[in-house]
């Protein structure tokens, strides 16, 4: 190789070296930034203090040495680790970043939907203020589904339904919400909710900005306050008073070990939402009785009731119906359970209560385990049935009363799960449609039956993609109908379980935590999409290099 080829080789590899001890550097501040990303992203979705980023980057420097002893590369990997920052104060703004992104992606979303419907419900934090969560379930023109944390806004004084209202109606318009494809908002029943003139719905409905709506009240509130008229008071007061004078014992710990998640007993009796765990007590204290009889025997502490045959039978009988109530509480619960499953679920637990009412009557104990227990036990005790038929009839009759919101909407509900029934009351379901949703009746009709007589849709029937093949061109109408109840939640589950990371990340020792920072957590701890990150490092550098 001649001299001049050599130098211009040299210069070319000393060029390149140059380069590389350029970008090298540049890459690890890069890779450094989208870590801290992607950990502060985790701290927000656990619901962990923001100082929880300093803690992990001291573990990853405590334990580093000894992961990675004997690595030729051992000082660039602690420099790594070293190089990604995790104050408090950045991870606050990653989190910021994040939850901006997360919300890009929502709002995007919003305004692509052809339909949506809201869910809104109360709770206080660590501070008895009031929290209202807001969460969107969206359909798209394909009829897939989403469901997301639209927001929360915070009452300071006065939870009225003028307070509610106006704080709501300055949410949705700054979040620039196109009200007018909202099909239904579901509340939990409270007075300021639902009062008829100055409630919160009464007050959107005579706004100009809100569109016609129909509302209605939260499944799992109608279903615990229906279950809440079985009389399950002297019962439930006995049995926690007798497991609590068992303290300090391993069988106290037994005997509320399956209540609730986090071990508090006392919520069963306090919270309405959580009613329906009795059950598991109520059980757990039955298979116990042996256990408990003899601890309060050596003890001295002798409770009358553990003899008494009525008091047992009573509790063999709340443990069993409690029982159906809390499979049915667990079958309504969930996401992306549309208003037709809900209706579903409801309907068909009616009727095994009824089938129960009538095997009780007849003294058949198919479905009462614990009470044929209690008989078999006590051959001699005088079942009287009536009393447990009388129990359930009331509940029933609750169901009914609380339940008759869907009756509205049930029609149409039942039209489009199957539209080609054989015999259709055509006037009957073009009147619940056009009812319910604002629509040209005499339209409707003749959608309706132009769907019946369509050879090509009603040979896919069956699929369950069915109204995404209806045209919207030709049935504008049902197609429309079908995106709107298809929008509809059946509960405010979704906010009754946001509620827990609420108490979670707004805790007795973060109690100052803002509102903006604690609606950033929440929204990463709730949500279905996937952060950008590297078009927030890219975002950060354009800023800086500005």
């Amino acid at each position: 190789m001649s001299a001049p080829k050599k130098s211009k080789t040299y210069h070319f590899h000393d060029g390149w070296e140059q380069q590389q001890l350029m970008v090298k550097p540049r890459l690890q501040n890069i890779n450094a930034t989208i870590a801290s990303f992607k950990i502060s992203h985790l701290i927000a979705k656990k619901s962990k203090p923001f100082t929880e980023g300093e803690f992990v980057k001291d573990c990853f420097l405590e334990s580093a040495g000894n992961l990675f002893e004997g690595f030729e590369n051992k000082k660039e990997i602690l420099a790594a680790f070293q190089g990604v920052q995790l104050s408090r104060n950045t991870v606050v703004r990653r989190i910021e970043k994040i939850a901006g992104d997360v919300t890009e992606q929502l709002l995007e979303d919003v305004s692509n939907c052809v339909a949506f419907s809201l869910q809104i419900d109360e709770s206080t934090d660590a501070r008895d203020l009031a929290q209202f969560l807001v969460f969107i379930r969206m359909v798209f023109e394909d009829f897939s589904i989403k469901e997301e944390l639209l927001g929360m806004f915070s009452l300071k004084e006065r939870t009225t339904g003028h307070e509610i209202f106006s704080s709501f109606h300055s949410f949705v318009t700054k979040c620039n919400l196109p009200l007018y494809r909202l099909v239904s908002v579901t509340t939990d029943g409270a007075k300021a909710m639902t009062g008829k003139n100055n409630g919160f719905l009464a007050l959107c409905r005579q706004h100009e900005d809100f569109p016609d709506f129909f509302s209605y009240h939260c499944i799992i509130h109608q279903q615990v306050l229906a279950s809440k008229r079985l009389n399950t008071k002297t019962v439930m007061d006995i049995a926690f008073k007798i497991a609590n004078s068992v303290h300090g014992k391993s069988l106290q710990r037994r005997l509320f070990s399956l209540t609730l998640d986090e071990g508090e007993a006392e919520m069963i009796l306090h919270t309405d939402v959580r009613w329906l765990s009795r059950h598991k007590f109520l059980q757990m204290f039955r298979n116990l009785l042996d256990e408990i009889r003899s601890f309060l025997k050596e003890t001295g502490d002798d409770k009358p009731e553990l003899d008494d045959e009525e008091w047992l039978c009573d509790l063999a009988f709340l443990a069993d119906f409690t029982g159906e109530l809390s499979d049915m509480n667990l079958e309504i619960q969930g996401k992306n359970k549309s208003i037709g499953d809900m209706m579903s679920t409801v309907s068909s637990y009616q009727n095994r209560f009824e089938l129960q009412m009538a095997d009780l009557g007849n003294n058949t104990f198919d479905h009462f385990p614990n009470i044929q227990d209690h008989l078999g036990q006590y051959p001699k005790f005088v079942f009287r049935n009536e009393k447990y038929v009388t129990e359930i009839c009331s509940v029933l009759q609750e169901f009914e009363n609380r339940f008759c919101d869907f009756k509205k909407i049930e029609t149409v509900v039942v039209y489009l799960s199957y539209p080609f029934k054989v015999e259709l009351d055509v006037k009957k379901i073009a009147a619940a449609i056009s009812d319910n949703f604002s629509l040209d009746k005499p339209s409707v009709e003749n959608e309706i039956l132009t769907l019946k007589n369509d050879i090509f849709l009603k040979a896919r029937a069956e699929q369950e993609s069915f109204w995404k093949l209806v045209s919207r061109d030709k049935f504008p109408n049902l197609r429309r109908c079908s995106e709107a109840v298809h929008s509809c939640f059946g509960s405010t589950y979704l906010c009754e379980s946001a509620f827990s990371n609420t108490k979670l990340t707004k805790s007795t020792q973060r109690s100052s935590i803002t509102d903006e920072h604690l609606q950033d957590s929440l929204r990463l701890a709730l949500t279905q999409y996937s952060p950008n990150f590297k078009k927030l490092v890219d975002e950060m550098r354009a800023q800086t290099s500005h």
